[in-house]
């Protein structure tokens, strides 16, 4: 509306009758009150008050002004009430991205989400590429790793990814348990370099690779499957996986919750990152 500050300004001189009483309930100085009211009534060609020593009287038409701007300021305040009220329902499309490790402790918090907030419904991107935030891509990334330092992005500490150095049972014998005389599977060049994939990268054999990748969870569903030795989450062992070697407590990494600061206070974002941080799940696999 072009002229909306001067007819504020103007409804509540019509209100209250006074520039003064006017400018100090909206936090202006006097002056501008009159100003407002003079450029509105050469906008209109038309008085609207009648100045007299007591202040200011409405004239037929200031009274219509009064009414009209009265049932536009109550529209105004319906608007905001409505687009406060939608703000505070979670629902509608939550879009999150993760790799997929985070998948399965995920899916548990997401069916709680869904259990407390039926009117959502979830797009989950299963993917080790990072997804533009500030593109709308995703509300909420899970990511494994050095905390991200993007200025316009909102990070929060979710746990930690824990890996072991594993073999599968299969290639274990009383003379064979050590990485070093086991089958070995080995990030090639492209994988990233991690605490767990560089420390196999200087210990591997040439003669002992059975598998290379520059995939992560392949490699890790290599190790799972038995193919050689390697890192692997704790997550995917079981009895049939041995922990072999010594305990490496660098080779934890953390994981981080990251939204982007325009994202990060709408109600669906501020429900799933609540559950997740008051969940006994947790994000530590």
């Amino acid at each position: 509306m072009k002229n909306w500050n001067e007819i504020r300004t103007a409804l509540e001189v019509a209100r209250l009758g006074t520039t003064l009483g006017a400018a100090e309930s909206l936090g202006i100085h006097r002056a501008t009150v009159t100003r407002h009211i003079d450029t509105l009534e050469a906008e209109l060609g038309t008085k609207l008050f009648q100045r007299h020593a007591r202040g200011f009287t409405s004239t037929r038409m200031g009274e219509q002004l009064l009414r009209i701007a009265t049932s536009t300021e109550e529209q105004f305040g319906e608007l905001q009430r409505l687009a406060l009220g939608a703000e505070s329902e979670v629902e509608g499309l939550l879009t999150i991205t993760a790799i997929d490790i985070l998948v399965d402790p995920l899916l548990q918090l997401i069916d709680c989400f869904r259990d407390l907030h039926p009117s959502t419904n979830v797009q989950l991107i299963v993917s080790d590429q990072t997804l533009k935030l500030h593109y709308g891509e995703a509300d909420i990334a899970f990511r494994v790793g050095p905390k991200p330092n993007h200025p316009d992005n909102v990070v929060l500490p979710m746990g930690q990814l824990k890996i072991g150095l594993y073999a599968h049972e299969k290639l274990l014998s009383d003379s064979a348990k050590g990485f070093d005389v086991l089958p070995q599977v080995v990030p090639d060049h492209l994988a990233p370099s991690t605490p767990y994939f560089d420390w196999v990268r200087e210990n591997s054999d040439a003669a002992k690779v059975a598998l290379k990748s520059n995939h992560v969870a392949t490699l890790w569903q290599a190790v799972e499957r038995g193919l050689g030795a390697g890192p692997m989450p704790n997550s995917l062992s079981d009895v049939r996986h041995l922990e072999i070697g010594e305990k490496h407590d660098g080779w934890a990494e953390p994981i981080w919750a990251i939204t982007h600061v325009d994202l990060h206070r709408t109600s669906r974002v501020q429900a799933f990152v609540g559950l997740l941080k008051d969940s006994a799940l947790g994000l530590s696999i």
